[in-house]
């Protein structure tokens, strides 16, 4: 270097016409003086600016003046003299005529310039709020070089008496950039007036100092803290208001809908909002009308650019520091060879190698951690445009889309989808890429690198076949999921019916031959992605699949806006409901449903709508609500409206929240309308009364309970118009009657209000004003009870039908969900000992002002919160344990397990032969310009190249085919050993948890444990190959290698402590979003109807954020792992560079190749061996989840090897129980106790009483639903409890209230086992008077039913039902209200075809309505789980006992 205050002289690196070793040339130091002379003020010259106009757009509220910021501004003043001294010397000593080199005058100017914007820059960021500065930190960092270089030069010159002041200016110069560089390592103090409010447990990255943003040391607190202790949800930082669900969806919704408008011009929905002025959550959220692809790519683009444009540019950067690594590299190697290059060359290329790969890391992690974030925030965003579109579905639409498939889409498509963002810029950089290294293979081969670039070509069109291939087999794969999520989730709906069928392992084969089917998928899939050879794209083009799976939902048919104008409350107005030449279809591929509709309804009006069965009662009402879709004509509905729907829909919360549904608790109010809906005494008996949880689906209620809470709802909404929907149909005479007159006749609480009920229970239409009586889809006759009466028309042959003026209120026992006959609650129903008089509401605790909030703001503190009141999702602590591993590689099987290790191992050694054999080549001496034995070491380089890759592609081979292997087993497990649980399980366990055991935690095991237990392998023998080389060459290498692996396993420890807790606890949040969403999907006829769109979203929204409490801390624990694993790698590379310098006398420069390039690799195989191994044990989390059911009580065997019954067993069907009584639960007290009668073959006995009086307990005692606490049965003399489950459940018949459909054809679902023959299909569908309804069916037998969403009515599904009863043929058969669905003519024509095909069998009748059972030979009455009465009709009259007054209740005595 020149002398100080010298320009450079001697420049040979400049000189061409010298031909010298590239290292001299570049590195020189009269060009590393200049270069760390020029690089600080370009660097903030280019950055400064851009950074300026940021905080300026994006600044917050001013910093106070610290004593920080006042160190800064001093120190910056200071050398902004010392500078401005440094240009004045120069310009003195001019002037006195002394000549200066320019560089002594243009450098200090330029700095001093720098130095000014700096000062300058430091003072803005405290006037927008920046509180720590990178663009400054590395500004001063590399400020530090030039003065660094220049001091070392003048210790080394020893020339301090020759210009002391020079001396002086730079020593001050260092020490003070040094002091600027510490200070820019800090914090500043907050902002004196925040903006926001400070929540509990922020983020600390909001405190974090540059540095530690960029190592996220941030995040140690947390990971020691999941260290020491097991993680709770006050340990979680709150969530930032830029990760959160509502600020997320409503961006992208926002720019979906402006993308939408620009493209599709005035749509229909952009209408709406101008006509009408309808409530906002009418509209929809999404526009059907076209492919919305292009529009939601863009929209998505829009909202997440800055994001990944700044990740890529973090990429970009990293990767420029990748390649200047092997460049780096071969200077290092022309620094072994050269014997007289200085050793400080070595010295400064190794440490420029490690500057270079750390900067590498820095950057890299810092373009992950982008991604991560932007994949985490674009899932929140996704799943929330998902949930708003269930919430707007119209019901042709639910038809294709059943809740499992959304599950589907938000836990596997939504995943995928996002995981694809990371391999976004490999579909361009890779090209990038190929040029360099094709210049560098130019630069070292000549034009043999063409050679590479012709090998390559040739394999793209391979690649992009197996792209095609399998993207080919990934839809398959998809669509078969979905086919086993619709059926697994209408069996755990209709659980009850299938096990009180013994249909368990019918239902088991079919979702097993649908798994092997996608399993096929994926393993063909997986084969070909062992073939490919760019796979780090592959994923890409795959992730197409997922987001036209997404698209397509997206674009699904939405209910129409327009299908009704619901108009404000005017007092003035005439009529409340208005129809006018309607015709409607369920969608628009559907015929018409209903025909040529006028009806106008007063206000005040109560309006009776009657028809058999299939009429379009129903669907009536859903067009008044605008479900249907309105082909032509107009509806009007003035003022707010409530809906009760035939199917009663209940959420998983407590009973007060049920009732309130998002509206102000009012409790003098509440109380009147449980007592007018006859829940008073009900709720007295809860455990904790209003606030009492209910259970998914009611569970802990009956159905009789469940529809007068239904009720119970629309009353506390205070509608001007209701609309009901046959509610009596599910209570007893008793109830029935108290709810008509309490609530919905002319003096009920309804009086006034505008109601529609639609009724099969025709004794209470004298009490309408007027009667609608619909047939085949049009309005046969409208008018008052008399004026029909005396048309003699419609009305009265329905009279005449029924065969009686008058019958029974309505009633039944309901058959998924009855607390009356399972005792959900000690003494719930009717106790024995009841308090005198019902607990007060008051007396049950009220936490709020609204019975919304605590849904609308859960939290993971408590967890009931979320909804989960049905038990809690399962959590365990602690690390993964060994026994979850070893049952995953016993499902993958032992010798498939060998095989694998050692293909893995074969092809390590043939990579490790080949890298050294490339070694041993390279040290070939050359003789006249060549190297001896050329062709040879070609051969056998070739062809350990070629053993490799086999070994290769058959290792991996085996990784995915074990994965499949396993994935297929444990599977088979999770379903078994739930179909193997009793069925209280099912009532204390949400579906939607379930279900994400099924779709997401399976599809965690059938992709990701494979792939990181391939990784895995791969890393772990690539370490074994490096650490071999590395010791070969370098021994002294080893001292290193030990330290470094133990920090390894100390950072591995550390994170995988804190990392498993938090997957635990984000697949547990996440049940809670499954749950909330297949809730909402059922019940979105209700929100809408109700107008809680709003109030159900919010509640979303706060489900999803504190999944994302959890989600954020987990990826920024990943990042902290990466970032530290690499930075101790690279040390690694350091040591093993300045081991080679040490020993350069006595290496090759191809040995020191070698090695240096594998300690190279340790960069990245020992952060990815850590990782893969914590990144396995995270998903192993799956595993660990989809077996925490194989430990819980099951039921008794399905079959047993000595079955005590004969096969033609029961030949009579005469039952006997002894002493009989059972319980739900072992807490809970008997729910039927002391039953002792004999019921003969061939009788016909009717079973009736009150609800909760435990009659569906008696039939589910029966069939051993609910096994017996004391006493026991005997069918034909035989004790149940001898007979195997199904072989039991096979010989009874039972017909549930609830008609139960299952995905399928109508053969199906009627057969099947298979037994049958089409013409006695046909003949029992003529029975129950449907054969001309399916004949008109496409496809007739084979037409296929969606499962519970589809057009048929509620009573032909029950008919269905019926048909499906009649082909059984057994000899007990039990009837649990099964006709409440039909009209009254329909149901005597029914009892007329059962008494036909059962007149031999034993049949027990459970009924409310007593004229069901008038005809039996023995009636037995209950109350209380006893049998309290017992005998004839007659009989049980005459005694004038309970069945007496029931009798009274009903008009029959």
């Amino acid at each position: 270097m020149a002398a100080p205050g010298e320009p450079c002289t001697g420049l040979r690196a400049w000189n061409q016409t010298e031909q010298e070793p590239v290292a001299h040339r570049l590195l020189s130091l009269c060009f590393l003086r200049a270069a760390g002379s020029w690089a600080p003020p370009m660097y903030l010259c280019i950055l400064g600016p851009i950074y300026l106009f940021y905080i300026h757009r994006h600044g917050r509220c001013y910093l106070r003046m610290s004593l920080l910021f006042k160190v800064k501004m001093v120190l910056g003043f200071a050398l902004i003299l010392l500078y401005t001294f440094n240009v004045a010397v120069p310009l003195w000593r001019i002037h006195q005529g002394m000549p200066q080199a320019p560089e002594l005058l243009i450098h200090p100017t330029v700095w001093l310039t720098t130095m000014s914007f700096a000062t300058i820059l430091i003072h803005m960021e405290r006037k927008k709020g920046v509180r720590t500065s990178g663009v400054l930190f590395g500004y001063w960092l590399l400020c530090c070089l030039l003065p660094a270089m220049d001091v070392a030069q003048q210790a080394s010159a020893g020339s301090f008496h020759h210009d002391p002041l020079h001396h002086l200016a730079t020593d001050l110069c260092l020490f003070l950039v040094v002091a600027e560089f510490m200070l820019s390592c800090l914090v500043d103090r907050p902002p004196f007036f925040s903006e926001d409010s400070q929540p509990v447990n922020p983020c600390p990255e909001t405190e974090a100092s540059f540095p530690s943003k960029t190592m996220f040391w941030w995040a140690s607190g947390l990971l020691w803290s999941g260290y020491r202790k097991l993680l709770g949800p006050k340990d979680l930082w709150s969530l930032g208001r830029e990760n959160s669900s509502e600020a997320l969806v409503s961006q992208l919704e926002r720019e979906w809908r402006r993308k939408c408008s620009v493209r599709l011009g005035h749509s229909k929905v952009f209408k709406s909002k101008r006509s009408g002025v309808g409530a906002p959550e009418t509209e929809p959220f999404l526009q059907p009308e076209r492919s919305q692809r292009g529009p939601l790519l863009r929209a998505i683009w829009r909202v997440f650019r800055s994001t990944f444009l700044l990740g890529t540019l973090s990429l970009v950067i990293s990767d420029a520091f990748r390649f200047s690594v092997p460049k780096l590299f071969s200077l290092f190697l022309e620094f072994m060879g050269d014997q007289d290059a200085p050793a400080w060359t070595g010295w400064l290329l190794a440490v420029l190698m490690f500057l270079s790969a750390c900067l590498q890391t820095l950057f890299e992690q810092q373009h992950m951690y982008r991604v991560k974030v932007l994949q985490m925030r674009l899932r929140t965003a996704i799943i929330g445009l998902v949930y708003r579109k269930v919430l707007v579905l119209s019901s042709g639409s639910r038809k294709s889309s059943a809740a499992a498939d959304v599950m589907n889409l938000v836990s596997v498509d939504v995943q995928r989808l996002t995981e694809s963002i990371l391999y976004l810029n490999a579909l361009w950089l890779p090209f990038i890429w190929i040029i360099i290294c094709f210049v560098y293979l130019w630069q070292l081969l000549g034009p043999s690198a063409f050679t590479a670039i012709a090998v390559f070509l040739s394999l793209l069109p391979l690649n992009f076949f197996i792209t095609k291939r399998r993207s080919y087999h990934q839809k398959e794969q998809m669509r078969q999921k979905d086919s086993r999520a619709r059926l697994t989730s209408s069996v755990l709906r209709t659980v009850r019916t299938i096990k009180s069928h013994g249909w368990e392992q019918a239902f088991l084969e079919r979702l097993l031959h649908i798994r092997g089917l996608e399993l096929g998928a994926l393993k063909t899939s997986t084969l070909l992605f062992s073939v490919s050879l760019v796979s780090f794209q592959v994923s890409t083009f795959l992730a197409r699949v997922s987001f036209d799976r997404l698209a397509t939902f997206l674009c699904l048919e939405e209910v129409d806006p327009n299908g009704m104008d619901l108009s404000p409350s005017r007092c003035s107005s005439k009529d409340r409901i208005s129809v006018h030449n309607g015709t409607f279809a369920w969608s628009q591929e559907s015929p018409p449903c209903l025909h040529g509709i006028n009806l106008a309804v007063p206000q005040g009006c109560l309006l009776a709508v009657v028809g058999p069965v299939g009429a379009g009662k129903s669907s009536l009402l859903s067009a008044l609500l605008g479900e249907l879709l309105k082909v032509e004509g107009s509806v009007s509905v003035e003022g707010s409206v409530a809906y009760v729907p035939q199917e009663a829909w209940v959420q998983n919360t407590s009973l007060v929240e049920n009732v309130c549904f998002r509206q102000d608790l009012d409790l003098p109010w509440l109380q009147k309308v449980l007592e007018a809906c006859a829940l008073e005494s009900d709720v007295a008996s809860f455990p904790a009364g209003v606030h009492t949880p209910i259970g998914e689906q009611g569970m802990n209620l009956s159905g009789g309970q469940k529809q007068q809470l239904s009720l119970a709802r629309a009353v506390y909404r205070k509608a001007a118009v209701y609309l009901l929907d046959d509610p009596l149909a599910a209570l007893d005479a008793h109830v029935s009657q108290h709810v008509f007159k309490q609530v919905i006749g002319p003096s009920g609480l309804l009086q006034g209000t505008t109601r529609i009920l639609v009724t099969h229970t025709l004794h209470i239409l004298p009490q309408a004003d007027r009667i609608l009586v619909l047939d085949n889809g049009t309005i046969a006759e409208m008018g008052s009870y008399q004026d029909l009466l005396h048309r003699n028309g419609a009305l009265v042959g329905l009279l005449d039908g029924a065969r009686q003026p008058a019958g029974g209120g309505e009633g039944g026992a309901h058959s998924e969900a009855t607390s009356d006959d399972r005792g959900g609650f000690p003494g719930s129903g009717r106790p024995k000992h009841r308090p005198e008089r019902p607990r007060p509401i008051e007396s049950a605790p009220v936490k709020d002002s609204t019975a919304s909030e605590a849904q609308a703001q859960p939290s993971l503190d408590d967890p009931k919160g979320t909804g989960l009141t049905a038990g809690e999702d399962s959590v365990q602590y602690g690390r993964v344990k060994a026994t979850t591993y070893l049952s995953y590689l016993q499902a993958v099987g032992r010798p498939l397990c060998a095989y694998t290790l050692v293909l893995f191992l074969c092809q390590q050694a043939a990579s490790f032969c080949q890298g050294y054999w490339l070694s041993l080549w390279a040290d070939d001496p050359v003789v006249d310009g060549r190297q001896m034995h050329t062709a040879l070491r070609g051969w056998v380089f070739g062809l350990l190249g070629c053993l490799q890759a086999i070994g290769l592609f058959a290792s991996m081979a085996a990784v995915f085919l074990g994965g499949a292997q396993a994935s297929g087993l444990l599977f088979q497990n999770l379903l078994w050993d739930i179909a193997r649980s009793p069925i209280g399980f099912f009532e204390r366990t949400p579906v939607g948890r379930l279900l994400n055991r099924f779709s997401k935690e399976m599809d965690t095991v059938d992709v990701d444990i494979p792939d990181k237990l391939r990784s895995l392998l791969i890393y772990a023998f690539g370490l074994l190959e490096v650490g071999l080389a590395v010791s070969m060459a370098t021994p002294l290498a080893i001292v290193a290698i030990f330290p470094l692996t133990l920090l390894y396993a100390g950072f591995q420890s550390l994170y995988v402590a804190t990392s498993c807790q938090l997957r635990r606890l984000e697949s547990a949040s996440y049940s809670s979003v499954c749950s909330h969403m297949t809730e909402s999907f059922q019940g979105s006829l209700m929100v809408r109807a109700f107008r809680v769109q709003g109030p159900f979203t919010a509640q979303h929204h706060a489900l999803m954020d504190e999944n994302q409490r959890v989600s954020f801390p987990r990826l920024v624990a990943d990042r902290w792992l990466a970032a530290n694993l690499e930075l101790l790698g690279n040390g690694l590379v350091f040591v093993a560079t300045m081991c080679a310098v040490l020993s350069k006398a006595h290496l090759s420069a191809g040995l020191v190749g070698f090695s240096v390039s594998a300690a190279l690799q340790v960069t990245q195989t020992l952060q990815w061996v850590v990782r893969s191994w914590t990144d396995l044990e995270n998903s192993m989390v799956a595993v660990e989840r989809a077996q925490d059911y194989a430990h819980i009580p099951k039921e008794a065997p399905w079959r047993l090897p000595t079955c005590a019954a004969r096969p033609l067993w029961p030949s009579g069907g005469q039952i006997e129980f002894r002493d009989f009584g059972l319980r739900h639960r072992p807490e809970l007290p008997l729910a039927v106790q002391g039953v002792s009668l004999k019921i003969h073959a061939g009788e016909k006995v009717g079973i009736v009483g009150r609800t909760g009086a435990g009659k569906s307990s008696l039939a589910w005692g029966l069939l051993r639903l609910q096994e017996a606490a004391e006493g026991g049965v005997w069918i034909d003399g035989v004790p149940i409890t001898h007979v195997g489950l199904h072989t039991l459940r096979s010989r009874i018949t039972i017909i549930p209230q609830d008609p139960v459909l299952f995905p399928g054809s109508l053969r199906m679902n009627l057969d099947l086992l298979q037994e049958h023959t089409d013409e006695g299909i046909w003949a029992a569908l003529e029975t129950v008077q449907l054969k001309a309804f399916v004949a008109s069916l496409p496809g007739q037998l084979q037409y296929e039913c969606p499962g519970q969403e589809d057009d048929l009515s509620v009573g032909q599904k029950q008919l269905l039902c019926l048909a499906r009863a009649l082909l059984r043929k057994t000899q007990i058969l039990i009837l649990d209200e099964a006709t409440a669905s039909v009209d009254p003519g329909t149901e005597m024509q029914m009892q007329a075809a059962l008494e036909h095909w059962f007149s031999r069998c034993t049949v027990l009748l459970i009924a409310h309505r007593l004229p069901s059972v008038m005809d039996c030979a023995r009636v037995l009455v209950m109350d209380e789980g006893q049998v309290t009465e017992s005998g004839s009709p007659a009989q049980l009259l005459a005694q004038k006992g309970l069945f007496y007054r029931l009798a009274q209740e009903s008009g029959l005595a």
